[in-house]
């Protein structure tokens, strides 16, 4: 017999509740309800509908997890509509919003951001997590939903399976407060059939945090605010008598950003200023190259002297430029032996306040590694590095050269035993060996060459390739080729291949590795390593280094772990349990870490950087 759900409506003036079972509540607020605090907001018919345009939050509500969903309607026209949710007051919470002119065409046609002081630092939260391409119909209604748990969210629109922008780093964290509604009053965007759910059943994936980028300047204290227009940006704060700063510790989050707005809010609509000093104490005399971001405009001072200053607020530095605070800018400062004070002024006028400094040489390397030789600017795009045990020599692919793209050999000990040993190769990527042969992807083909003399053997073409990448082979010669914007495994045996494995589970495949009964395979489409069994095609994850991450290479270490390489300059320890350990970080230099190979009898790293032209090698001491 089938089991009957109870279902009670209440009805109050205005407010409708729906009750099914406990995991599930919905409450439908009209916005005739006496629960809607108005702060500018109207009520009007639109597309055959009661709607509501502005801005608007309800009273006597604590939502901490769970689901709110509205339909909106818009214009193609500027306009910002969202909704705010975990509102702690009308100064402090998280607001996700659309901006139906950018939709279809930019990458922030969805942006989450956090107010914190009143403070909406939309030019601080800006790429994967923080804001998202989208389309959106005009002048017809569609639903937006916003599922919350912990400090993530997610957001569907039009009901799509799939949501458009996943939150993993809900800024003011776990909190809670009550959900408003905000846009403009113009007629560019109407709201109507609010609701909203707690609860607190939701399934969210563990959340995918990044790490700080390696080489920040963290140890920062800012001043008391200021108004900009009373002093004189060309002199530090000792040159113009100031002697009451108010220094306070503060910290950047996990971007690197300092966001000023969390430690103060704005005193009016003019321009504000905040000082923020750094020491830098060098046990010498040496030049340090910073790269650095702020918002809005900034004067850079060292040890009491102006060194730069620059405005990169919205649109002052092209007519499409956004603010948006990123790692841009680069100056080279002159660092005395001893404690030096490096001092900026920051101006804050509109779409956050913040700042963040790196040293752009800075490298991370592993107690466990140590660096052994390196050829610096010999190379044309080096993508991939290949082992032969037999002639104890390395394979080195060069990527690009204008269509004369070859093949080097080099020596363990960093000897180049010849540039461009072997050419007529189309932009090479991964190689493997096999039966003194070696194989290499190109473009089109899967180009076989003969070890002993350096001759092309054969040239296999690759049916539909879009852009094969990486190869391996298992130990009965079968051969895997990555082709990573078809989303595909390509399996070649016998001279033929075959499309072993498709599909968004292996989103832009690339590093691949034939480990006994299974390949591993770097998916770069979510910054993770999967396993795939060879008889049964069954796929699992072993680690996730983060969205973002391209898993180029992917080696054995000899005793039972892997070597991992992201190509925008990290190399990993991995255990068959998932487990991670970081081992080298050359991405503040922006020194790649491609297709690298492991010597495993000489416990050697070798690691080609691509675009910076160079090969580097590491021994890892384990």
């Amino acid at each position: 017999m089938k089991k009957l759900m109870a279902v009670v409506l209440i009805v109050l003036p205005g407010l409708l509740l729906t009750i099914g079972n406990m995991k599930a509540q919905s409450t439908v607020v009209d916005f005739d309800s006496d629960q809607w605090v108005s702060v500018n907001s109207q009520k009007q018919e639109f597309l055959g509908r009661k709607s509501l345009m502005g801005y608007t939050y309800l009273k006597d509500v604590e939502f901490e997890n769970g689901v709110i969903e509205v339909d909106m309607a818009v214009q193609r026209m500027r306009s910002y509509p969202g909704i705010i949710f975990r509102m702690i007051s009308q100064t402090n919470y998280e607001r996700v919003y659309l901006r139906p002119h950018r939709a279809g065409f930019y990458p922030d046609a969805a942006q989450y951001v956090a107010s914190f002081n009143g403070i909406d630092s939309w030019q601080l939260y800006n790429g994967e997590g923080m804001t998202a391409a989208t389309e959106l119909p005009y002048n017809e209604w569609f639903h937006v939903k916003i599922e919350v748990l912990g400090s993530q969210a997610r957001v569907y629109i039009n009901n799509s399976e799939r949501p458009v922008l996943s939150i993993t780093d809900l800024q003011h964290g776990k909190s809670k407060g009550t959900i408003g509604l905000n846009g403009p009053t113009d007629g560019s965007a109407y709201f109507s059939n609010f609701s909203y759910r707690i609860d607190n059943s939701l399934h969210f994936p563990e959340p995918d945090l990044k790490e700080m980028p390696h080489g920040i300047i963290g140890d920062w204290q800012i001043s008391q605010v200021f108004k900009a227009d009373q002093l004189n940006l060309d002199k530090t704060p000792f040159q113009l008598g100031i002697d009451t700063i108010h220094w306070q510790s503060v910290s950047p989050i996990r971007s690197g950003i300092v966001d000023v707005s969390r430690y103060h809010s704005r005193r009016g609509a003019s321009p504000d200023l905040i000082y923020a000093r750094a020491f830098i104490d060098l046990p010498k005399d040496t030049s340090l190259d910073l790269s650095f971001g702020y918002s809005d405009m900034i004067t850079i001072f060292l040890n009491g002297k102006k060194l730069f200053s620059a405005n990169s607020a919205y649109q002052k530095r092209d007519p499409s430029f956004l603010g948006i605070i990123g790692l841009n800018d680069y100056i080279s400062i002159p660092i005395k032996k001893g404690k030096n004070e490096l001092l900026i002024s920051l101006i804050e006028m509109s779409g956050g306040w913040g700042f963040i400094f790196r040293d752009a040489n800075a490298i991370f390397q592993d107690k466990r590694l140590a660096k052994v030789w390196e050829i610096p600017s010999k190379f044309k795009y080096p993508e991939s590095v290949v082992y032969d045990k037999k002639r104890d020599v390395l394979y080195v692919s060069n990527y690009f050269n204008n269509r004369n793209e070859f093949i080097s050999k080099i020596k363990p000990d960093g000897k180049i035993e010849k540039l461009d040993w072997v050419q007529g190769v189309l932009q090479p990527t991964g190689m493997c060996i096999y039966n003194d042969n070696l194989y290499v992807v190109c473009r089109r083909d899967l180009i076989e060459i003969e070890l002993e003399t350096g001759s092309i053997k054969n040239k296999y073409p690759i049916p539909q390739a879009k852009f094969p990448n990486d190869i391996d082979v298992d130990k009965e010669g079968n051969f895997y080729v990555t082709d990573s914007q078809a989303n595909a495994i390509y399996k070649f045996s016998n001279g033929t291949f075959e499309t072993w494995i498709q599909g968004e589970q292996i989103e832009q495949p690339n590093g691949i590795l034939a480990d006994g009964l299974k390949i591993l395979v770097g998916t770069s489409g979510d910054g993770c390593i999967k396993s795939i069994d060879i008889a049964g095609k069954t796929i699992s994850t072993l680690t996730c280094l983060g969205k973002g991450a391209i898993i180029d290479g992917l080696r054995r270490d000899g005793k039972g772990d892997y070597l991992i390489s992201d190509n925008n300059g990290r190399i990993f320890l991995v255990k068959p349990s998932g487990e991670k350990t970081k081992l080298l970080d050359t991405t503040a230099p922006q020194r790649l870490c491609a297709d690298f190979d492991y010597i495993i009898e000489r416990n050697l790293l070798v690691i080609p950087t691509l675009y910076d032209n160079r090969i580097m090698t590491y021994k890892l001491i384990n």
